[in-house]
C-alpha cells in the first residue's frame, strides 16, 4: 500500500471482551517496496497474536488450520505502534477459531488510533504426531464466546 490512502477514521481501541494479546512496533527491515510494511509481516503478526487465546484452552500442542479472512484496511508504517485484541469465536471438539483485530497508533499521531487489518483463523489443537486431538473441557469458561 503506498503512502496516498483514504482517510483513516480513527476509532477507540476494544473495551468489551476482546483482549490485547500482542503489541509490537514495525521496523524498517519489515517494508515492502512501496515503504509500508509488509503483507506478510503482518501476517505473522496476526498469526502469532491469533494462536495466544486457543493456547490456554488446547493445553499442548496446535497449529494453524485456515485462514478464514484476512482484511488490510489501511497500511502499517515504520514507527507504527500496533495492538492485537483478539477473541474466541467458534470452540469445536478440536479446532477454535478467533477473530484477531489490529489498531495502530500512528508515530505523528500518538493516542490516536486507526484499524489496519482484521482476521479470523482457525487452530487446531495435535498430539505428539501432529494429529488432531480433543479439547478439554472441563471447567472451560470463554468470554463472548457466540455459541
Amino acid at each position: 500500500m503506498s503512502n496516498e490512502s483514504s482517510p483513516r477514521p480513527e476509532t477507540d481501541l476494544p473495551r468489551d471482551h476482546r483482549e490485547l494479546v500482542l503489541k509490537v512496533i514495525p521496523m524498517p527491515a519489515d517494508t515492502n517496496g512501496n515503504g509500508d510494511i509488509f503483507g506478510g509481516w503482518v501476517m505473522a503478526q496476526v498469526d502469532l497474536a491469533g494462536a495466544v487465546l486457543p493456547a490456554r484452552y488446547v493445553r499442548g500442542r496446535l497449529a494453524t488450520v485456515a485462514v478464514n479472512q484476512f482484511i488490510f484496511k489501511q497500511p502499517v508504517r515504520v514507527g507504527d505502534i500496533l495492538s492485537f485484541f483478539s477473541h474466541v469465536t467458534r470452540l469445536g471438539n478440536t479446532s477454535i477459531t478467533v477473530q484477531v483485530e489490529v489498531f495502530a497508533e500512528r508515530f505523528s499521531a500518538q493516542g490516536q488510533y486507526v484499524k489496519v487489518t482484521e482476521a479470523s483463523l482457525t487452530y487446531v489443537a495435535i498430539d505428539v504426531e501432529g494429529k488432531p486431538r480433543p479439547i478439554p473441557k472441563d471447567g472451560l469458561k470463554i468470554p463472548g464466546l457466540m455459541a
